[in-house]
């Protein structure tokens, strides 16, 4: 199957968000206020599927809204269409489309926009990282000085108690934490150098997958919380750094939590 290229992609992300960029749309909870999905996140996602699907046909689809849950091929296009829909509805500016490409087990592709920001990340395996066009990379700076981003685990609260201890004590060695509210554009910050640590307890492939390839092409470093490779099909906890020093440290702090929980 012919790849199509990441300008392409790039292309198709940008006449999506145009779908985005209204003052007009419905909300609907999906399970209670803290899960809600917009009639701009359905309309992305049909966009996308419908483009990517006579880009590439034969490919398969992983995405967020409506269960699209069909990656039994080689080529799988994991799909985000509003990653921060909370925000989205708010007028908060952290939300973005994310769209990723697997090949096998390998991200091959992704993309991250944020529409209200105008802000393009991309990146293709092996080709670097990039925003609006220019190359980037993480931060050298120490656990020290380091920004974390992060979040309590909004759709599952009985995990915030352990959680939070994770935050506490990071935030007890490292500069200070942020939590913008969305996963992606937190992971293309570490990546382009605005943080250096992040950890999210439990997150949706389509939540990540695109944003992972930017921060590895970018020089940092990002697993599963328990240190394994990512998962692109189900859902997983998530550490990222901006260097393997800062990562082993965050590491280390969250499974000695974790573990702790999981002994009790």
């Amino acid at each position: 199957m012919a790849m199509i290229g990441l300008n392409q992609l790039i292309g198709v992300v940008r006449d999506a968000s145009r779908l985005m960029v209204t003052d007009g749309f419905d909300i609907i909870q999906k399970g209670g206020c803290e899960n809600i999905v917009t009639s701009s996140d359905v309309a992305v996602q049909n966009f996308l599927c419908e483009q990517l699907s006579k880009l590439m046909p034969g490919s398969g689809f992983l995405c967020e809204e409506k269960d699209i849950f069909d990656v039994q091929h080689e080529d799988t296009w994991i799909i985000d269409p509003i990653d921060g829909t909370a925000n989205y509805s708010r007028g908060i500016d952290e939300c973005a489309i994310c769209v990723g490409l697997k090949h096998g087990e390998e991200m091959k592709l992704g993309v991250v926009y944020l529409p209200r920001t105008k802000e393009m990340f991309a990146a293709e395996k092996g080709k670097g990282a990039y925003l609006n066009g220019q190359r980037i990379g993480v931060s050298n700076r120490p656990f020290a000085n380091a920004l974390l981003c992060t979040a309590m685990p909004v759709y599952h609260k009985e995990h915030a108690e352990v959680c939070s201890k994770i935050i506490l004590e990071t935030f007890g060695k490292c500069n200070d934490f942020r939590r913008f509210g969305a996963c992606a554009p937190e992971l293309c910050y570490l990546a382009m150098g605005r943080c250096e640590l992040y950890f999210e307890y439990l997150l949706g492939p389509w939540d990540y997958a695109a944003a992972s390839l930017i921060v590895t092409e970018a020089g940092g470093v990002i697993t599963a919380a328990d240190g394994g490779p990512l998962c692109l099909t189900s859902s997983a906890g998530v550490i990222a750094a901006n260097s393997p020093a800062n990562y082993h440290q965050l590491l280390e702090i969250v499974n000695r939590h974790i573990n702790q929980v999981s002994k009790e």
